[in-house]
C-alpha cells in the first residue's frame, strides 16, 4: 500500500468514527435534553437543542393555572424527548420529565416504550389516588405517590406530576395503575451518583427539609438523605425540631459522620449538624457579659443546687441555691423559680475557658470566693451517689440535724 493509499484509508477512518459517534450520541425517546427557546408560536415552542438539532413542545405544557407562559425566547428549557419521527426526524419534546398526551394509541406507546407521562392527582379514593392523564383516568397507588409515606393523601390533590405507566389494559375504557415514585427514584439515583465526589465528612452543603420528628430532621443533599439530630440543630436548647425548622426549608449543614449501614435501600447513614456551622458564641463572652451587668434571660433548667438561666442562644449561666433564697434556705430552686420563666439577674464572674457564667437574682452583690457553682453538676457525671445529679448536695456537717440534737437529749437524759 502506498503513502497515499494509506492516507486515504487513515482519513476514511477517521470519517467512520466521526459517524458512528454521531450514532451513539443521537438522542432517543426518554433522554433528558436542554436547549435555548428560539420560537414562541400559537401551539408549540421551538427549541435549539445543539448540534442542528430542533424540537418543539406543545405551549400547554409551558403554562402556569393562570395561563400565563413561563418562557420566553433565549430562556433555557430542560425536557424530556417524548418522541422522534422515524421519516422526518422531527423531535417532539414533552415537559421536564414527560409530555402531556392525547389519546388511548400515545398512553399505550409510552406504556410499551417506559416514557414518563404527565397528569394530575385529582382525587382520593382506597388504596390511592386517582390520576387524570390525557382525559384518561389512572389509579396510583399510596406507596406509589411519593418516595416518603404521606400520612394525608389528600394534601396531593391539584398538584400535577410525571408518572410512569405500570400497567395498562385496553379496552372500551382504559385500565392504567401509575407510579410517580419509580420516576422520583430514578431522579435521585442520578443526584446522588453526582453528589457522591462532594459527599465527605467535613464537607459543608445545602439541604432542604423532607422530615421532621421529635429527635431530629432528614435533610435531603440532592439525592440521598441524612439528619440532623435535636442535640445538633441549634446552640441554644430545644425541645423540638419544629421551633426552629419547618418542612421544605432549605439550610446550610455540616457533615459530621457518614457510616455504611449493609442495608442497600438505604446504603448509608449520615449524621448532620446545624449547631457546627454557627459561630461560637463564647468567643467574645468577656466584652459582652462583665461583672455587675444587669441582664435579661430565661430559666431553661433547675437542679437541686441551683437554676440554668439562658442569656442568649449558646450561652448559660448558674444562679447557686444560695443566691436565690434572699437570705432564705431554699431545699431547691423549684420553691421560687419555674423552666421557663423570664428572670433579671446579675453577672457574678464570667470563665471563657470553662464556659461557665455565674449569676444572682440580686440587683448588686459580689461573687463567691470558693465557691465552684459547677462542681456539683460536673461530679453528677462522674457517678456515685453524691455525684447523681437529681439529688441535692449532701448537707453540711457543721450545721447539725433534728436527729442529731434529738440523741444528744437522749443522752443527756440517761
Amino acid at each position: 500500500m502506498s503513502m497515499t493509499d494509506e492516507s486515504e484509508f487513515e482519513a476514511l477512518l477517521r470519517e467512520l468514527e466521526k459517524t458512528e459517534q454521531a450514532v451513539a450520541e443521537r438522542p432517543k425517546p426518554g433522554d433528558r435534553v436542554k436547549g435555548q427557546v428560539i420560537a414562541v408560536g400559537e401551539e408549540q415552542v421551538f427549541v435549539d437543542l445543539g448540534g442542528k438539532a430542533e424540537g418543539t413542545m406543545d405551549i400547554a405544557n409551558l403554562k402556569d393555572k393562570e395561563g400565563n407562559l413561563s418562557v420566553a425566547v433565549g430562556d433555557e428549557l430542560e425536557a424530556v424527548i417524548a418522541s422522534i419521527d422515524p421519516e422526518t426526524g422531527a423531535i417532539a419534546l414533552g415537559g421536564k420529565h414527560g409530555k402531556s398526551l392525547h389519546g388511548a394509541d400515545e398512553l399505550e406507546a409510552a406504556y410499551r416504550q417506559g416514557l414518563p407521562v404527565e397528569g394530575t392527582f385529582s382525587g382520593t379514593t382506597k388504596g390511592g389516588l386517582d390520576v387524570q392523564i390525557a382525559g384518561h383516568r389512572a389509579f396510583c397507588p399510596a406507596s406509589q405517590a411519593d418516595i416518603r409515606f404521606i400520612e394525608d393523601l389528600s394534601t396531593l390533590v391539584g398538584e400535577r406530576h410525571a408518572f410512569r405507566i405500570t400497567k395498562l389494559e385496553a379496552g372500551k375504557r382504559l385500565n392504567m395503575v401509575v407510579s410517580r415514585r419509580a420516576l422520583l427514584e430514578e431522579e435521585r439515583a442520578a443526584q446522588a451518583d453526582a453528589l457522591k465526589d462532594n459527599l465527605k465528612e467535613g464537607a459543608v452543603m445545602n439541604g432542604r427539609v423532607v422530615g421532621i420528628k421529635e429527635f431530629g430532621a432528614f435533610v435531603d443533599l440532592g439525592g440521598v438523605e441524612g439528619m440532623v439530630h435535636i442535640s445538633e440543630m441549634s446552640l441554644a436548647r430545644i425541645n423540638h425540631p419544629e421551633e426552629i425548622l419547618t418542612l421544605g426549608q432549605e439550610i446550610e449543614v455540616l457533615v459530621l459522620r457518614i457510616e455504611d449501614t449493609g442495608n442497600p435501600k438505604r446504603p448509608q447513614k449520615i449524621a448532620l449538624s446545624i449547631r457546627a456551622l454557627a459561630k461560637d458564641p463564647w468567643s467574645d463572652v468577656t466584652n459582652r457579659y462583665r461583672p455587675g451587668t444587669r441582664l435579661d434571660g430565661r430559666v431553661t433548667r433547675t437542679q437541686p443546687f441551683g437554676a440554668f438561666i439562658e442569656l442568649e442562644p449558646g450561652i448559660e449561666g448558674m444562679i447557686h441555691i444560695s443566691e436565690l433564697g434572699a437570705g432564705r434556705r431554699l431545699n431547691h430552686p423549684d420553691e421560687v423559680l419555674r423552666t421557663g420563666q423570664q428572670v433579671q439577674v446579675t453577672v457574678l464572674k464570667v470563665e471563657p475557658d470553662r464556659k461557665r457564667i455565674g449569676l444572682s437574682m440580686a440587683a448588686e452583690t459580689s461573687a463567691p470566693e470558693a465557691e465552684d457553682y459547677y462542681a456539683q453538676e460536673q461530679r453528677g457525671k462522674g457517678g456515685g451517689r453524691r455525684g447523681r445529679r437529681d439529688e441535692a448536695p449532701e448537707p453540711d456537717d457543721r450545721m447539725g440535724t433534728f436527729g442529731d440534737l434529738l440523741k444528744q437529749k437522749m443522752g443527756r437524759d440517761e
